[in-house]
């Protein structure tokens, strides 16, 4: 809310140039205007401060502010109150990621799954009035946390991700449908699916194509992301009996067809990302297309503010010439 002081006609503002004029012709005046008074002794005014002839100036001073205030009170000051309502329509985002161990190869930075946390969770922190839930899948699917605009608990469940919590594998249909249970009873307007995998459906019980039917059927847009270098990349192979990874030069396989496929049937868009930048790219790309309706109402009221220096300018006239004819009555 803000406060401003406006004026209905401030060309009368200008009146305000004659306080100035009458106070030279009052000083101009009072130094030319010396009385004289003839007596026979001084001896009665010896030692005596003069303080009437020193409080009858205050009578040009109360003429001086009952002007201004009177011609402020013409000039009508108003002051407005202004205030902005705001209408969020958020959307309800479902990020599903391939949390498989081929997912920490090493064509992304340091590897696929830590790059794609990063960006996801750049992603959340710039969109603070959606809800936003995370489903990981590989060999199954599991709903690591539902919808929620408590961005902070997202961020750190996304921390907890690794390879190796659930079975091994590439359940893409299965981690689309989960995600799909997730925002089909939605009541927002936008629903969005943002499905991140770097393999071809290889496990369970739901093929791709088919929870892409469902995600369509509730109205959920669907945009795929393909994560990996074209060729070969650097991929665990194995684990040592110490836990460290065996990497080996592997070729990279992405279903990009059905996952393109996915994306059309849910008007949505498939992406490849081939390393960090891309995928970053990818994510401002998506939030570029999914954005948050904001609609502003405006709110403007007006209230008049001349009454108080009226009144002002009529007390301080009266005064003036209650004291005029009282206290500081000259004598013929």
């Amino acid at each position: 809310m803000m406060n401003d002081i406006t004026f209905a006609y401030p060309a009368f503002l200008y009146g305000l140039i004659v306080i100035p004029l009458l106070a030279a012709r009052y000083l101009f005046i009072s130094d030319n205007d010396t009385p004289d008074l003839k007596t026979s002794s001084i001896a009665q005014f010896e030692n005596k401060t003069l303080i009437k002839p020193i409080l009858r100036h205050g009578l040009f001073v109360f003429r001086c502010i009952a002007i201004g205030s009177l011609i402020i009170a013409l000039a009508r000051p108003q002051s407005s109150s202004s205030w902005i309502e705001e209408s969020i329509e958020g959307i309800d985002i479902i990020i599903s990621m391939d949390i498989s161990s081929s997912m920490l190869a090493m064509d992304l930075s340091p590897n696929r799954l830590e790059a794609s946390k990063n960006v996801a969770m750049d992603f959340i922190a710039n969109r603070p009035n959606d809800r936003i839930g995370l489903v990981i899948f590989s060999g199954e699917s599991f709903t690591q946390c539902p919808l929620t605009s408590d961005h902070a608990v997202l961020i750190n469940l996304f921390n907890d991700i690794k390879t190796g919590i659930i079975e091994d594998g590439t359940a893409i249909g299965l981690g689309l449908a989960t995600s799909v249970s997730r925002l089909k009873d939605s009541d927002a307007k936008s629903k969005v699916i943002i499905l991140l995998t770097d393999g071809e459906n290889n496990r369970g019980s739901v093929t791709p194509l088919t929870a892409a039917d469902i995600a369509a059927a509730f109205d959920i847009r669907v945009y795929t992301i393909g994560v990996g270098t074209t060729g070969k990349a650097k991929s665990p192979v194995a684990r040592r009996r110490d836990g460290t990874l065996i990497y080996e030069m592997m070729d990279v396989k992405i279903d990009e067809k059905t996952l393109q496929e996915i994306s059309a049937h849910t008007d949505g868009k498939y992406f490849r990302a081939t390393d960090n930048s891309k995928l970053a790219e990818i994510y401002e790309q998506i939030d570029a297309l999914e954005k948050t309706k904001i609609q502003e109402n405006n709110y403007k009221s007006t209230k008049e503010e001349y009454f108080p220096f009226a009144v002002c300018a009529l007390a301080i006239f009266l005064l003036e010439i209650l004291l005029r004819n009282t206290y500081f009555r000259s004598i013929p």
